[in-house]
């Protein structure tokens, strides 16, 4: 059985004050329920890791981006040292909303997966279609070639040391889901994917999914075999909601 992971993703919500109380009402909330059958993982904006590592205790923390340089002149940069060093052991990469907005494509995205395992940071790859592409009967070809992509060339040790996400674009903050049996179906193929890849790691690496998970649907998505997990996005800014995240990753 692999450890399911739920991981918010706060984009761009709270400022650090805001992020310290949060973390004081999680952490009540969480001695009610048992939390030991899954790890909690929080990507933050990077100003609130510094406030926030006082958490470590009882979630992980992580950047939602890094850069692909090590260091130098690259003013609004972080890098995966910068983020290692306040604590994150765990960073988006590859964030559709990175993609679409700021144009971040495979080749870039397949560097700052090198960086942040040179740091011993787990990166999360970020893969997913758009509607148009799903319409369009393309939805695998695009993630596959996604996936090879931004893994190409890279290694590592352990199957913990990476960690892909599929994510919809379609159904990102648009209450739109893939029905349970379409999440799975992609998922499998990621898997099918990571083994050719690496065969040793493949069967425990964690594939989330992460196309508008919340309460209602979590614990159907998470029977599924090939989905470990989830990258949340608006149900992890309320305490209740993300606890019914962990509570359905059983």
């Amino acid at each position: 059985m692999i450890r399911p992971l739920i991981a918010g993703n706060w984009k761009m919500n709270k400022v650090p004050s805001e992020a310290a109380t949060w973390l004081g009402e999680l952490k009540e909330k969480l001695k009610q329920i048992d939390s030991s059958h899954v790890d909690i993982l929080l990507c933050v904006p990077a100003t609130h890791l510094t406030s926030m590592v006082a958490a470590q205790g009882f979630l992980a923390l992580g950047g939602q981006d890094l850069s692909q340089h090590e260091s130098g002149a690259y003013t609004g940069e972080v890098s995966a040292a910068m983020l290692k060093d306040v604590g994150a052991s765990y960073a988006i990469v590859g964030h559709s909303e990175r993609r679409e907005y700021h144009k971040e494509n495979d080749g870039l995205l397949n560097a700052k997966v090198q960086k942040a395992l040179e740091h011993n940071l787990i990166p999360i790859l970020c893969v997913g279609e758009s509607e148009t592409q799903r319409d369009a009967g393309k939805a695998k070809e695009v993630v596959i070639a996604q996936l090879h992509a931004g893994l190409s060339g890279v290694s590592f040790e352990s199957s913990s040391d990476l960690v892909i996400a599929y994510e919809p674009i379609w159904a990102i903050g648009t209450g739109k889901t893939a029905t349970a049996d379409d999440a799975q179906e992609m998922c499998a193929a990621i898997r099918g994917v990571l083994k050719e890849l690496y065969l040793a790691q493949a069967e425990g690496i964690r594939i989330l999914y992460g196309g508008s998970m919340k309460p209602s649907n979590a614990a159907e998505l998470l029977s599924k075999a090939d989905i470990n997990g989830g990258l949340i996005g608006g149900a992890s800014l309320k305490t209740d909601d993300l606890l019914a995240l962990v509570e359905a990753a059983k």
